[in-house]
């Protein structure tokens, strides 16, 4: 089980290339949402030896009553930290139901939090844990930098960022679906190669802007965080956090998209005044202290949003509870 279709269609791809010059070679069946369940009933009921599938077509398919599970051995959970946050652990027990009790369990993930360890114990209760180490930790192959920028300036510095260092093979991370396609539009109009790249994209399109940037047709690609998990694409020069992520570990998923395979990469991230004391908390989590900077002609200006105390709450006209009961007592009393 994987977070997203493209992880799903990739880890499938690598079984089927590892299984190429088997003696034996394993049928690999996989399961997206965004594409005709009818095929994919049809190529379960045949057999499989490896079904690859997102959570929520596992459980479409699982609805239907057609598929067996008895025979299964293997769960995997592939970006486990993903897979088991507070979504995907209600549909975790419907899945833990439908397969055997005896089985082994296999969790990959390059970040576990705290959290995520307690949920996986209703997974397994003897888990035993595989570090693998790297000759040199992938964090320290990327170069990483932090500009401070207004909010409304970001734009501009990323198209002078992307002319002044010559950058050609881009990933940019935005906070939302909207933002990627209103930004990849302005790209596009001022003469860049530029995509978004986003769940609301149907399946089609997705797989297409996706090879097209793998084989280097686009060049700066707009993402949501649907890209930030797991994806094995050559080449990436840049990741940029034109927003930050809501979540630490994500930061480490997002830049880990760059230096790839032991080569170098660059990660930018751009904060504003809004988002000084969040890169602290990243900082903290990640255990980098990142130096800040600013480029001339962008610097940033203006002060930091002063936290204003809210007013205090006003007691509304009818009376509470408590307030009724206070009375009551009152009355009783005298």
């Amino acid at each position: 089980l994987t977070p997203t279709r493209e992880l799903t269609l990739q880890v499938s791809d690598a079984f089927e290339n590892f299984g190429e010059f088997m003696s034996k070679r394993p049928k690999v069946v996989s399961l997206i949402g965004g594409e005709g369940i009818g095929d994919q009933l049809y190529d379960i009921q045949q057999g499989c030896d490896i079904l690859v599938a997102t959570s929520g077509r596992f459980l479409d398919v699982l609805s239907k009553k057609q598929m067996n599970l008895s025979h299964l051995e293997y769960l995997v959970l592939d970006e486990a930290d993903k897979m088991l946050n507070l979504g995907f652990a209600q549909e975790l027990d419907l899945i833990l139901d439908a397969i055997p009790d005896k089985r082994q369990n296999l969790l990959f993930s390059a970040t576990y939090p705290e959290k995520i360890l307690n949920i996986a114990a209703k997974i397994t209760t003897q888990a035993v844990q595989v570090s693998i180490e790297e000759g040199v930790p992938t964090v320290d192959t990327i170069i990483q930098r932090v500009i401070e920028v207004n909010i409304n300036n970001r734009a501009s510095l990323l198209k002078h960022l992307i002319k002044t260092l010559k950058l050609k093979n881009i990933l940019v991370f935005m906070a939302n679906k909207r933002a990627t396609d209103n930004i990849a539009y302005k790209f596009r109009k001022n003469g860049f190669s530029a995509e978004s790249f986003h769940g609301d994209l149907n399946q089609d399109d997705r797989n297409y802007t996706l090879r097209e940037f793998k084989n280097k047709k686009i060049n700066i690609l707009f993402a949501t965080d649907i890209a930030a998990r797991g994806l094995d694409i050559d080449d990436i020069e840049c990741v940029v956090n034109y927003d930050l992520p809501r979540s630490p570990t994500d930061y480490i998923h997002r830049i880990g998209r760059t230096a790839r395979a032991g080569k170098s990469g660059l990660a930018i991230s751009f904060i504003s005044h809004e988002d000084q004391a969040h890169f602290i908390i990243i900082e903290k989590k990640c255990k980098v202290k990142i130096d800040r900077e600013q480029i001339e002609g962008f610097e940033l200006i203006g002060e930091a949003p002063k936290k204003e105390k809210g007013p205090a709450p006003v007691k509304g006209k009818k009376k509470s509870k408590k307030d009724k009961l206070r009375e009551k007592a009152n009355k009783e009393s005298k």
